[in-house]
């Protein structure tokens, strides 16, 4: 019962979120205007060179890209944000354990994708008020046929097999189109 109305609050909370006019409250379009620029900035520059080393060399080279240097474009992005500003990608089924949803983080993201599950439209984003100030979610969906290479239900034996060998413990397959992947979220200290 008490998953039940949890789950009714999430929704109804996720709705009200979603179909919101623009906010008044000069913090919080202060932090929805933070969270967009940060998570856009780190999508740009982990997009971009994802993009470079697929057309360079295919998804194993973008596997390699992946292993090698998201967790570091990632903190140079966070490092760029300033010292009130942080962010970070985070996910249910990780494939990095460092990327690996923990407390409030894990929480959103299981109602997200309960609502996905019942073929509730996801909201483009989500600010949750901290002790500290806020944080901002970017829900990721798996929306590029490129993404199912690596993420997908049938994953190329000698992909499947570097990935195993680069992350042992992945979790990170078996997605269909439209998936929810994760989120970036951005903590806005106040």
């Amino acid at each position: 019962m008490k998953k039940l109305s949890i789950l009714a609050l999430t929704t109804s909370l996720l709705l009200a979120v979603q179909s919101a006019p623009k906010p008044q409250n000069n913090d919080l379009a202060e932090v929805i205007a933070t969270g967009q620029k940060a998570s856009q900035l780190l999508l740009k520059t982990l997009g971009g060179n994802l993009k470079k080393h697929l057309k360079k060399g295919g998804p194993a080279d973008a596997l390699e890209f992946c292993a090698m240097r998201a967790a570091e474009l990632t903190a140079k992005v966070d490092n760029e944000l300033g010292k009130n500003v942080s962010i970070k990608r985070v996910t249910l089924k990780s494939r990095n354990p460092a990327n690996e949803a923990q407390g409030d983080e894990r929480a959103v993201l299981e109602a997200l994708e309960k609502l996905k599950q019942n073929s509730v439209l996801l909201p483009k984003e989500l600010v949750e008020k901290t002790k500290d100030g806020y944080k901002y979610y970017k829900p990721l969906v798996i929306n590029k046929p490129v993404c199912l290479k690596c993420h997908g239900q049938n994953i190329d034996p000698k992909l499947q097999a570097k990935i195993k060998s680069i992350y042992p413990t992945d979790k990170a397959i078996g997605y269909k189109m439209g998936d929810l992947r994760g989120a970036i979220v951005v903590e806005i200290k106040k």
